[in-house]
């Protein structure tokens, strides 16, 4: 019993009340100060204030993203694609990026038959790299800049969230 000297006992209650302070610390600082980002929607419908030049444009580009945090994966779909060619795209998302103080930042390359419909056979396998560089609006909207590999200017876009439409296709067919 020698063990329980009082300089043993102040020592262990020093070294617990220690960690148990600067648990409480950590943990204030992180609910004060840690903040997940808000989520954003799955698919947005992407409006271009402008044609691209040399290009006839698909009548409805759509933007898909995937979030884990501040990163995000994402990729462009034409509209009038179907659901197998759409899962084939998903598994290899063509754009990257962070989504920091509502700014959404993504780059990447995609094939260029998104963007123009009318690309020949030889240039349908090109790819072109993309920027974009958006802010989160009200309501969930999209507003920024798309910037295109061959395009000397930023093309303004507007991305308004689509509806979930596997939802509302599953809830009719029962």
């Amino acid at each position: 019993m020698n063990h329980l000297n009082f300089k043993s006992l102040s020592f262990y209650s020093i070294a617990i009340c220690s960690v148990l302070l600067l648990f409480k610390t950590v943990t204030n600082y992180g609910e004060k100060n840690l903040k997940a980002p808000l989520s954003l929607k799955e698919s947005y419908r992407l409006t271009l204030a402008e044609k691209l030049p040399d290009c006839n444009q698909p009548d409805t580009i759509l933007l898909n993203i995937h979030q884990s945090g501040v990163y995000l994966n994402g990729f462009f779909v034409p509209a009038n694609i179907n659901s197998q060619q759409t899962s084939t795209i998903e598994e290899h998302p063509t754009l990257n990026g962070r989504y920091k103080n509502k700014n959404i930042s993504l780059i990447g390359k995609i094939p260029n038959y998104i963007l123009c419909k009318n690309t020949d056979a030889a240039n349908q396998k090109s790819h072109r790299i993309v920027s974009l560089q958006m802010q989160v609006e009200n309501q969930d909207n999209l507003i920024g800049q798309m910037s295109i590999s061959g395009i000397n200017k930023a093309i303004k876009v507007n991305a308004i969230p689509q509806k979930n439409q596997d939802n509302s296709a599953n809830s009719t067919s029962h």
